[in-house]
């Protein structure tokens, strides 16, 4: 399916934030695997079914950059939870004085997004990369949820945020979030290059989002605003 082109570009990103952010360790601590093993352990054993094999419901950057072995995906629907920008991000997509946000799960609404069917027969082996992944920064906490397809409902592993973290912004206006997302940038890129990455891969799947057209539009007009104040700064101290 064939969209309207998104406001927001990479290159507006790159022209808005043309200096590389360098990490700060310090900014998250980051939960060790021996210390996440037993998290896993817990969601495979109220898995609730084992004969469809390993499902990953993906609704932000896991579409575009999925990180596992895929035999199956799928465009899904999951009822009870809406994707939102409500996860505050101090390292990777921010730092501690430009911080981001990134994408959860929040309760209430639908959201569609990619089901993916993992390869591996080990399930721990199998699901460790993305259990790392989504789990080490203490903002997510798993789920299992029912996805609907059009080749029929499956079971599937997903990541909802974590309310009790100190990451959680609750629900901020989206005028707040996109400000915070044209600011926010760490030593992995600008948030705002996320939110162009998702948007772009849900639309070009026919997940058309309207948060997301929203947000990227907004966004785009802070980081235009932001260039021409830097090019006017730069003409007024020659």
């Amino acid at each position: 399916m064939r969209h309207r082109p998104l406001s927001l570009t990479l290159d507006l990103i790159t022209r808005a934030h043309p200096t590389p952010v360098a990490d700060d360790a310090s900014a998250l601590h980051l939960i060790s695997d021996l210390d996440l093993a037993p998290g896993l352990d817990r969601m495979l054993r109220h898995r609730p079914t084992e004969d469809e094999g390993l499902w990953v419901f993906g609704y932000g950057s896991l579409i575009w950059q999925p990180e596992f072995a895929v035999a199956e995906r799928r465009v899904g629907t999951v009822r009870g939870y809406h994707r939102r920008f409500c996860l505050l991000q101090r390292r990777f997509r921010g730092s501690r004085e430009r911080p981001g946000l990134v994408l959860a799960l929040d309760r209430g609404g639908i959201c569609r997004g990619i089901v993916f069917r993992l390869r591996g027969s080990d399930p721990v082996e199998t699901l460790m990369p993305v259990w790392r992944r989504e789990m080490r920064g203490g903002g997510y906490a798993g789920r299992w949820v029912v996805v609907e397809t059009a080749a029929g409902p499956v079971t599937a592993l997903t990541f909802v945020v974590n309310r009790a973290s100190d990451r959680y912004t609750g629900r901020l206006a989206e005028e707040e979030i996109a400000d915070r997302i044209a600011t926010g940038a760490g030593h992995l890129g600008p948030s705002a290059e996320y939110l162009f990455r998702t948007a772009q891969a849900c639309a070009d799947a026919g997940i058309l989002d309207d948060h997301l057209w929203r947000l990227q539009h907004l966004v785009a007009e802070r980081l235009e605003a932001a260039y021409r104040q830097q090019a006017e700064l730069r003409v007024a101290t020659r």
